[in-house]
């Protein structure tokens, strides 16, 4: 129970299904871990209040886990360690994969918990043909949040449950108004957890305690174009805030992280027709060996495109597009679907 009303609905859901419920709120991070004075009252603290509300009016019993120092390593050095590579991290996916389903989900079986209950937009079904659970997009395709549970095993999806993958949005809040939930209009959270007000350079130097230093930006040819202020403040694709004057249109066509280095190029240049993935995970195969058509995503918010995937390697794809894509990037997360179910998915690399 984040103290979101998603979580809050799913919770209220659950017990209304006849089980058994615990609210749990994860304690993710120290003000002084995301550079918020100790003393201060962070939204954080806002959010458990909220959470223990709605499992007080559910009367259900409500725990918070401290799991800051497992989040610290596995989430947030892993967001400034990839920055720093030259790539583009995906926390949210991170914080998924190694602290819900990972972390709090062995929590929980160790108390003899049957399931992990969250407010995720995606549906989880049981597939007689093959004997697998398979991951589906949500009904809701405008809250669908699939693309960041590629990872889940075998093993996790059998013990999760999604109560809101069948309902839109207006529904779940109309739940919570019914109940009289103190966070049924709430906002959702839309940036990172940890960096508060978006800068996330300035986030990742006070974290290192290391300044990322200025370096030259550079064209396809090697020439330099002039200054830029640390790689770390750009990504792929990127237009804005390059403070060049080439009398064009110009992005950010890839990051050289051990020169220090930032390509320039134009719009033109930005596409591709294939990439490499690694750390694969397949949901609907236990392995294939021959290529499969699919649809596939590479990030977040991409319109999924029709490719042909290939396993190159144990945990290794390639990926050719019909079309070329724009500003495929390292670090992002490139997932594959075949309709509305997840075949699988991994780390662009």
């Amino acid at each position: 129970m984040s103290g979101g009303v998603d979580s809050s609905v799913a919770a209220y859901l659950t017990k209304k299904q006849g089980f058994d419920c615990t609210g749990i709120t994860m304690k993710l991070f120290y003000n002084e871990d995301i550079g918020i004075s100790k003393e201060n009252i962070c939204c954080s603290a806002s959010d458990t209040k909220d959470a223990r509300h709605v499992a007080d009016m559910l009367d259900i019993p409500f725990y918070v886990f401290n799991f800051a120092n497992d989040f610290s390593a596995q989430v947030i050095s892993r967001f400034a360690e990839v920055y720093r590579s030259g790539a583009t991290p995906n926390p949210c996916i991170d914080c998924n994969r190694r602290m819900k389903f990972d972390k709090l989900l062995n929590r929980i079986k160790q108390l003899d918990g049957d399931y992990l209950v969250t407010g995720h937009y995606a549906r989880i079904e049981s597939d007689a043909a093959s004997g697998r659970y398979i991951l589906k997009k949500a009904v809701d395709e405008t809250k669908d949040q699939s693309y960041v549970l590629y990872f889940m095993t075998q093993e996790q999806l059998g013990q999760t449950l999604f109560p809101l993958g069948a309902l839109h949005k207006n529904e779940v809040r109309g739940i919570a108004e019914k109940q009289g939930f103190i966070n049924a209009q709430k906002r959702d959270s839309q940036d990172i957890c940890f960096v508060r007000d978006g800068d996330y350079a300035g986030f990742i130097e006070n974290y290192t305690g290391k300044a990322c230093l200025s370096g030259d930006f550079i064209d396809t040819n090697g020439n330099v174009l002039g200054r830029h202020s640390g790689h770390i403040r750009y990504t792929i694709g990127q237009r804005k805030g390059l403070g060049l004057s080439l009398g064009k249109p110009v992005y950010v066509g890839s990051i050289n992280a051990e020169a220090n280095t930032v390509t320039i190029c134009e719009d033109s240049e930005l596409y591709s027709n294939s990439l490499e993935a690694g750390d694969f995970n397949w949901i609907t195969h236990e392995n294939t060996e021959t290529p499969i058509r699919v649809k596939a995503k590479i990030r977040y918010l991409h319109n999924p495109q029709w490719a042909t995937v290939t396993k190159t390697s144990p945990g290794c794809v390639h990926v050719e597009f019909d079309e070329p894509q724009r500003a495929i990037a390292k670090g992002q997360a490139v997932v594959l679907y075949d309709g509305e179910i997840v075949a699988g998915g991994g780390t662009i690399i």
